[in-house]
Parts: C-alpha cells; structure tokens; sequence
C-alpha cells in the first residue's frame, strides 16, 4: 500500500496521469452520452407504444447479451481503428441499460394515469410530457446509474486493447513493463472515479 500511495504522489506530482484521466473521461462521455440519449429516446417511445415495442424488443433481446468486447473487431471494420470505434462501442454498451429501464419505467405506469389525461383532452404531446417522462423519471435515472458504470468499464477495456492513452492503456503498459505499482495504481484511480461518478 505504501508504494501504492507513493506512485500515486509520484504522478499527482509530474502530472503523468492527467493525459490518461482527460483521454479516458472523453471517451466515457462522448460515447456514454451518445449512447444513453440514443437509448433514453427509443425506451420511450418503446414504453409508450406497443406495436414499436413488439418490433423492437427482439432486436434487443438478441443483441444486449452480445459481450460488447467481442464486436470489437466488427466495429473496428466498420468505423476504422480510430477513436470512432472506441466511442462507438462506449454507445453500445451505454445503449442497452438505458433502452431496457426506460421502457420498464414506461410500462410500470398505472393505466389509469393515461385515462385521466385522456378524459382531460390531453394532447399526445402533453400526456408525454405531463405522464410518460415524470412517471418514468426514477427508472431513467437508475438505467442512467447503470448506463454509465458500464460504459466506464468498457472504456477502460477498449484501451487496454486498443488506445495508447487512457487509464486502460495505462493500466497495459503497466503489466508489459512489470510495473505492478503502477498497475495497482491505475486500479485505485479507477475505483476513486467510479465512487465520483455514482
């Protein structure tokens, strides 16, 4: 532990790690974001109306078990070994836990609810707004919560394999050079981050 404290003094001090934490948070948000609003979006609208909801749910049913490093190399065919690939795949994994909660927050809601504003003239627009985003709202946040732990781990897994900078290129580095201190490090960043994330 002692060492462990020591590299991480080391780097706070030569600014070694700065580099890794901005190219790993750029990733995670660009990819996460992308991904949860993509996901928010369709689990609405999957949520609200059945016949898109039976169209869909097949699709994802049969691609969210998928792991996500597996496609990896058909991503990489499809957008190229650049940071699109990375981002791309941070959105996919990002997608999958905020389509499947929003819908499940979207169906949770009492039907009576909708009669109400049916019997009130409410707008489709307005029963939207008014009923579909509030009563959803604390299962779009969980799907959120989980969107993001997941994206983070993917992306510290997408660099392990393919980045030269990043806490998961760091964390490679680390174990080619026999630097376990560093490695451990690298671990105990990511832990702190996570803690700050949720």
């Amino acid at each position: 532990p002692a060492t462990i404290v020591s590299t991480l003094g080391k780097w706070l001090a030569n600014g070694a790690l700065r580099p890794h934490i901005t190219a790993t948070f750029m990733r995670l948000i660009v990819g996460g974001a992308a991904g949860s609003v993509v996901g928010l979006g369709t689990g609405l609208f999957m949520g609200w109306s059945r016949r898109l909801r039976r169209m869909l749910d097949p699709f994802i049913a049969a691609a969210h078990p998928l792991p996500k490093m597996a496609v990896l190399p058909l991503v990489m065919i499809l957008f190229g070994i650049g940071e699109t690939s990375k981002i791309a795949l941070i959105a996919v994994s990002a997608f999958f836990p905020m389509v499947i909660n929003t819908t499940a927050g979207v169906r949770q809601i009492p039907a009576l609810y909708f009669e109400v504003a049916h019997n009130y003239r409410a707008s489709a627009l307005m029963i939207f707004r008014r009923v579909v985003i509030p009563g959803s709202l604390p299962m779009i946040l969980t799907g959120l919560r989980l969107a993001v732990n997941i994206a983070f781990t993917i992306t510290i897994s997408v660099e392990i394999i393919t980045a030269q900078k990043g806490l998961g290129a760091l964390i490679w580095l680390a174990w080619e050079t026999l630097r376990t201190e560093e490695l451990y490090a690298a671990l105990v960043v990511i832990a702190a981050l996570g803690i700050v994330m949720n």
